[in-house]
């Protein structure tokens, strides 16, 4: 049963790596207290009250009245010296140089940091001060001086105002402007003469002048920055981050789902917090909180979080992942390639907002209203939940002057989406990887990228589904994707190899090019056509939901497989490349010789509690193999990987394959190891084996079972299969690729069987292995 707190004076309590799942602290004191590492998912925080003790205010009270202090000391010191400089017996040694170029560095510092924020500020600071120094090393100390006694007057001002309230700190910035003053004052009249022998010249009144002005504009400074300037954003976090220190501590809590509705936040600590789907709504004083690098850093963001009101605002480009906007009012607001990953956006009102590229996986969409909303290549996934949305029409592109209005959904405007329909319109698009390339377009270099994130991602199962040209180097390469696969991951480590590949000289690019040099540049032809041709759409996906009774593809794609799979289309038409043909993975007949096209189907499975095999270099070495062949289109290669039961037959029912190939381990007389639902063995009795395919006799020509001590079900099994190839005893990695790639390699050029079993052996042999003998070919 959660832990209920709610209402209870929890100040200065240790809650330090505590599991508090779903406690509740609301009405709570929590002032100093320390949450620490803490599990506070679900924990609810509502009214509840962060911040200070008393002690720390004593502190920071102490702390306040040196930072006045030494910032009225250097002000004064600065204006005093500056007129000094100015005096007759200094003009006799210095000239007059000296103190007007310090007065006119004055009045550029105050103007710079003013107009353009502290950062521009010291970057003049670093310029002028070099200048100054070579002539005038006292003008340097002066103004330095200035500058640290501005931030300090700066920094205290925030802290009285953070901690206590805006009237305190218009009396600190009083105080130390009467400071500055009579400091001021004092060395002119009583330092100088005394330890300088400089007897001044009754200009005591410009000396105050000038330091009450330096100060004043030093608190202006201070006070811009207590209301969030965002040109002072520095002195604002150093404020902050003294306050904090004293505050309630939130460090590296787990804050999922965690309810801080109408919460005081002033000084919390919520630095590398996990702050999933917190709800900040009504919360106060969330700006003077210490936020590290999460979504709140964003000074915009805390308002929205806490009114739920964004109405016509911009976040592009934002990374709001985790950000909870539940029931917002967020109509027409712009949220461009915003990340909005793992957000809660229940019941959410996003009319006419713009959604292009937004990234929105796990996001959770409840009951939201997206009525008019622009989705061009949203990034939505199988695991957004759209359960419930509002949405009589969508827009499918961006407007633009000439077309406010682009791809509206329903295409017919006297039609809306009725309940359910927007949810179906959207499902067939979910499953696709959006590769969207924006600042140039190498044609070679996405084939490779892609010819190498289909090999290394076997399960993802990646088919081109379409390209399109979106302006001057802009290109969309779409693929369709197994629907459990992780998009973000595929397409992180397309565009790191993509980014890589554009950057490779010549040289290494030929090399990488040499072993599977006809799939990529198919891919480049394709990639090039889509280019030269910028209305072309390869098929449904392209249209983002359009539906298209028959599907085509306008390149020549004989033979071309790209992870598994061909184009998606029946059709393609091949204009500049060639004649159109037909798609050979739909109709499996050759224009050439009619031969059929022979279906490879490779069953792999390693399973985690076994020794590890080298499976996937197995099957790329059969895959390059089959490619190089001189009859490679007489061939389909297809792949299921970590292999279960079901997925056996499932697999042999839905590709009807001629040659079955298994990679894995081999029990002997104990069976096949395959894979349980956990990862774990699964072993299959032998005469199970040889039942199922006796079933499918009809089809299945061949079986290898590259595994060890595979004889006995090759036995079994060849009673109902008319070529099987087992192994007698146990066989290496090695000895395993190198039987695959001689096999296969064989089949590619025409062989039958029997000379393929063959030059299997021989090409373990050949490599000086051991094992050339393992392999046996079974006959019917």
């Amino acid at each position: 049963m959660p832990l209920d707190y709610s209402g209870q004076n929890l100040r200065g309590r240790s809650f330090r790596g505590q599991n508090l799942e779903g406690a509740n602290f609301s009405g709570a004191d929590i002032r100093g207290a320390d949450f620490s590492n803490a599990n506070l998912r679900d924990a609810n925080f509502s009214g509840a009250k962060a911040g200070l003790q008393k002690q720390w205010l004593v502190v920071l009270m102490a702390f306040l009245c040196l930072l006045v202090t030494l910032s009225g000391f250097f002000l004064g010191t600065a204006s005093c010296w500056a007129i000094i400089l100015l005096e007759p017996e200094s003009t006799k040694i210095f000239t007059i140089l000296p103190g007007t170029v310090a007065l006119t560095l004055f009045a550029l510092y105050f103007f710079v940091t003013i107009r353009y924020g502290l950062g521009s500020r010291l970057a003049v600071d670093a310029s002028l001060g070099a200048i100054a120094s070579t002539s005038y090393g006292l003008v340097v100390v002066i103004f330095a001086g200035v500058g640290f006694a501005v931030m300090a007057e700066a920094i205290a001002i925030t802290i009285a105002g953070i901690v206590v309230e805006k009237v305190t700190a218009v009396i600190v910035k009083l105080v130390a402007t009467a400071v500055a003053g009579v400091i001021a004052w004092f060395w002119y009249l009583v330092i100088y003469p005394t330890f300088f022998k400089i007897v001044p010249h009754h200009n005591e009144v410009i000396v105050v002048t000038v330091a009450v002005i330096l100060a004043l504009l030093s608190g202006y400074i201070g006070l811009r920055t207590l209301a969030c300037d965002e040109k002072f954003t520095l002195i604002f976090k150093m404020a902050v981050a003294f306050v904090a220190m004293g505050g309630t501590s939130f460090q590296k809590a787990d804050l999922t789902d965690a309810d801080f509705t109408k919460a005081t936040l002033k000084g919390s600590d919520f630095r590398n917090a996990n702050l999933t789907r917190t709800d900040w709504y009504l919360s106060k004083e969330l700006n003077h909180a210490r936020v590290s690098e999460s979504y709140l850093k964003y000074p915009q963001v805390w308002q929205l979080v806490t009114t739920r009101q964004g109405q016509n605002q911009n976040f592009d480009y934002f990374n709001l992942s985790g950000i909870n906007l539940k029931a917002a009012q967020l109509q027409d607001i712009s949220f461009i390639a915003t990340n909005l990953n793992k957000a809660n956006l229940q019941d959410v009102d996003l009319s006419r907002a713009k959604l292009v590229q937004t990234q929105l996986d796990e996001t959770d969409l409840i009951g939201a209203t997206l009525t008019g909303a622009y989705i061009e290549d949203w990034g939505l996934t199988s695991h957004t939940n759209l359960h419930g949305v509002r949405c009589e029409y969508i827009f499918m592109r961006v407007p633009t002057p000439d077309d406010p209005n682009p791809h509206r959904k329903p295409d017919n405007w006297d039609e809306i989406f009725i309940d359910g329909d927007f949810a179906d319109f959207i499902k067939p698009i979910v499953d696709t990887l959006d590769l969207y390339h924006n600042q140039g377009v190498d044609p070679r270099a996405i084939a490779i990228s892609f010819k190498q994130l289909a090999e290394n991602y076997p399960d993802a199962d990646l088919r081109i589904v379409g390209m399109e040209v979106r302006g001057e180097d802009k290109f969309l390469l779409r693929a369709k994707t197994a629907p459990d696969a992780n998009k973000s991951e595929l397409s992180a480590e397309y565009f790191d190899s993509y980014n890589q590949i554009k950057g490779l000289p010549e040289r290494e690019i030929k090399l990488l090019l040499a072993e599977k040099e006809k799939q990529i540049h198919i891919l480049e032809n394709m990639v090039m056509t889509a280019l030269e041709r910028p209305s072309f759409y390869a098929q449904t996906y392209s249209n983002q939901g359009d539906t298209m009774p028959r599907k085509q593809s306008n390149f020549n794609l004989q033979g071309a497989q790209f992870g598994g799979g061909l184009v998606d289309a029946e059709t393609v038409n091949a204009h500049q490349i060639g004649g159109d043909i037909t798609n050979y993975n739909q109709v499996a007949r050759t224009e050439d010789n009619n031969s059929p096209v022979k279906t490879i189907l490779i069953l792999a499975a390693n399973p985690k509690n076994t020794s590890p095999l080298r499976l996937g270099e197995e099957v790329r070495e059969i895959d390059a193999g089959l490619q190089r062949a001189k009859k490679r289109e007489l061939f389909d290669l297809k792949q299921r990987w970590a292999v279960r039961v079901q997925e056996v037959y499932q697999s042999l029912l839905d590709f009807k394959p001629q040659i079955v190939h298994f990679s894995g381990h081999g029990s002997g007389d104990d069976g096949l190891a395959l894979e349980d639902e956990t990862g774990n063995v699964r072993l299959v009795d032998t005469v199970a084996l040889a039942g199922l395919f006796e079933l499918f006799a009809s089809n299945v020509e061949c079986v290898v079972l590259n595994a060890c001590y595979s004889e006995v079900q090759a036995n079994a099994i060849v009673k109902h299969i008319p070529y099987v190839i087992g192994m007698n005893k146990e066989i290496g990695d090695k000895a395993a690729i190198k039987f695959a790639t001689g096999f296969y390699n064989a089949l590619g050029a025409g062989e039958s069987v029997e000379f393929a079993y063959k030059l299997g052996c021989s090409v373990i042999q050949l490599d000086g292995i051991p094992e050339h003998l393992t392999p046996v070919l079974k006959k019917k």
